[in-house]
């Protein structure tokens, strides 16, 4: 008989994930046909026995510019850099209605689909995900519209919108995403979200440069008016489609930053609570 090798015991420590590998972000690749599956579900179930369908994507903003026409530049006459009030604010509105996307319908994304999130597993950052990106089939189709309008008023497009608008764009789905995470975390627990977002969005709506430019806001206050990541997306996307405003100087960077921040803070506080979901909703 051959004499067996005895070996020493192996001792293996289990330790929680810190860092990065908390996030465990891989998982979302593994699951990346439930998010085009969710993103496709979340596009039907918005337009779903209306009688209009996705022309809703092209009434809500196109109404919102003709009450902001009339009441921005007709009746009090803002400046807006030498371009017409409506493309002025018709190309803030695309990233606005792509940000109030992750408000509303993030927010409420793991409470409206608690049968999934009490009974199966899967990553919980796939519900808020897919409602931001279900907002960007609404943005694609607003953007027709704008393209039309700046034909209309024979606006030229800036000549950096090639390289730039996909980084503003990038830059507005990281507000979106961000905020989505934190509100539908805080969702779950307090209930309160659902009643606070309609006056959240009008606020927000009002400290964000959609219906005037930025720069009628004192010189003194732009670092400060600088913290509300929108500012930036806004202002971003107008240098990058219009050519208006000095293009990302260091408010907009203060904006980034911001909107940086917020996203990976609602990473970590969504997967921080992640564990309590299923039993708290």
């Amino acid at each position: 008989m051959t004499e067996l090798t005895k070996q020493e015991p192996t001792t293996v420590y289990i330790k929680p994930s810190t860092g990065l590998a908390a996030l465990n972000l891989k998982d979302l690749w593994t699951y990346r046909e439930l998010v085009f599956f969710m993103v496709w579900r979340d596009v039907k179930v918005k337009y779903k026995q209306t009688m209009l369908g996705m022309a809703w994507a092209v009434i809500q903003p196109i109404m919102t510019m003709l009450v902001f026409t009339f009441l921005f530049g007709k009746v009090a006459k803002l400046p807006t850099d030498g371009i017409p009030y409506p493309v002025f604010a018709f190309t803030a509105l695309l990233p606005w209605g792509l940000f109030v996307t992750a408000l509303n319908q993030g927010s409420r994304s793991l409470v409206a689909h608690h049968n999934m999130v009490s009974k199966i597993y899967f990553p919980r950052l796939i519900l808020p995900m897919a409602s931001v990106f279900a907002g960007l089939v609404d943005f694609l189709i607003a953007f027709v519209i704008l393209i039309a309008l700046m034909f209309y008023y024979q606006v030229t497009p800036a000549w950096n919108i090639i390289w730039t608008l996909p980084l503003f764009l990038l830059l507005a789905i990281i507000t979106a995403m961000g905020v989505a995470l934190w509100l539908s975390a805080i969702n779950v627990r307090y209930r309160d979200v659902n009643q606070a977002l309609p006056f959240l969005t009008q606020f927000w709506l009002f400290i964000t440069p959609v219906a005037y430019s930025s720069s009628v806001v004192s010189e003194k206050w732009q670092i400060a008016y600088s913290l509300n990541p929108m500012a930036g997306v806004v202002n971003g996307f107008r240098w990058a489609l219009l050519g208006s405003g000095n293009g990302p100087d260091l408010t907009f960077w203060v904006s980034a930053s911001i909107s940086i921040l917020i996203l990976i803070s609602g990473l970590f506080y969504f997967r921080s609570m992640e564990k309590t979901f299923a039993d708290t909703i």
